[in-house]
């Protein structure tokens, strides 16, 4: 069983960082999740950002530390679009006007705000798209510079590129809006620009929320047809969540709910895939692995709750691992 961890959406509005574990003995991957590629791409005046060369020194300790444990270091770039501007969510998660102290005018691919008493975006211009493609592009480069060992470009859970790709969310009518070419024209651009600067033994993921959950929304068969594009564009691996644009989505949520969306996008789009969302214990992430359901297992909450979970699930697996120096007395015993 292959795993490494992210927040798994754990707060739309903050930044976490946490640690899984391959089970076949390799080295962990450690997911920086929505690091800011712009300040107003932030989601909250809390989050991390990597929009300008300064942030290279305070990230590089980062990466430094988690290769001094043997793991290999992720970072998530992201621009939250008309989701910005918010509190940080255990202050309040509401959003804030332009004018006001920690507020920022938000943009989008149209006028449509989230909720229905934000503050409504600007659609960005010709000359405002050209610059979320340069700072992805910018991020991507500081983030080589910093030491990261992969990169995932977050277009899911109703974020800036996600509200290109629904058409609940997409009201243009120019070449970025409309058919599902032209609103997935952005993402496919930005993926270009970062696989141009991102090394080639280096891994690109793309986080896509596979379903709406919302008629008249973004399908699987939709996600299907985008995954082939971004494996054109050198795209390694789809990471499939789902929901986000819209907030009176109806989701059907169950243990492993999303990991149909990965089977599928793995097999008809013939590119590795991630399965993610109440995936909580060793046997049903080894069991999707050996069923080709997915390539990785995404562990998040549940690495919340139990931060020892990848020394749990090797010991429950059989998998023999290193522990930490200051843990080995309380190592599992066979």
């Amino acid at each position: 069983m292959c795993q490494y961890s992210s927040t798994d959406g754990f707060a739309n509005n903050w930044h976490l960082v946490h640690l899984g574990t391959r089970a076949t003995g390799g080295a962990a991957l450690v997911m920086q999740e929505a690091t800011a590629v712009s300040a107003e791409g932030r989601i909250s005046y809390g989050d991390l950002g990597i929009w300008k060369n300064e942030h290279i020194g305070n990230l590089k300790p980062i990466t430094e530390f988690i290769h001094s444990q043997g793991a290999l270091a992720g970072i998530q770039l992201a621009h939250a679009g008309r989701k910005a501007s918010t509190e940080i969510p255990w202050k309040g998660n509401g959003q804030f006007l332009p004018n006001e102290v920690n507020g920022w005018q938000t943009v989008s691919s149209g006028n449509i705000p989230y909720y229905e008493n934000d503050h409504p975006p600007i659609p960005l211009s010709k000359e405002g798209i050209e610059k979320v493609k340069i700072d992805f592009e910018n991020a991507a480069k500081r983030a080589v510079e910093a030491g990261y060992d992969v990169v995932e470009i977050h277009a899911a859970h109703g974020y800036l590129l996600n509200q290109f790709t629904s058409p609940l969310a997409n009201n243009r009518t120019d070449e970025y809006g409309g058919s599902f070419e032209n609103r997935t024209r952005l993402l496919v651009e930005v993926c270009n620009a970062v696989r141009k600067v991102w090394p080639d033994n280096k891994p690109l993921f793309v986080r896509i929320s596979a379903v709406d959950w919302h008629e008249g929304g973004w399908n699987i068969e939709d996600s299907i047809r985008l995954a082939r594009l971004l494996k054109e564009s050198g795209v390694d691996l789809m990471d499939c969540s789902s929901g986000g644009v819209v907030p009176h989505a109806k989701i059907m949520v169950q243990p492993g709910y999303q990991v149909p969306f990965a089977r599928a996008v793995k097999h008809e789009a013939q590119i590795p895939a991630g399965a993610v969302g109440l995936i909580t214990n060793a046997q049903q992430a080894d069991k999707i692995i050996s069923d080709a359901d997915a390539d990785l297992i995404f562990i998040a909450r549940e690495s919340l709750r139990d931060p020892h979970f990848p020394l749990r699930a090797a010991h429950e697996l059989g998998v023999e691992t290193s522990w930490p120096k200051q843990y080995e007395r309380a190592k599992f015993q066979k």
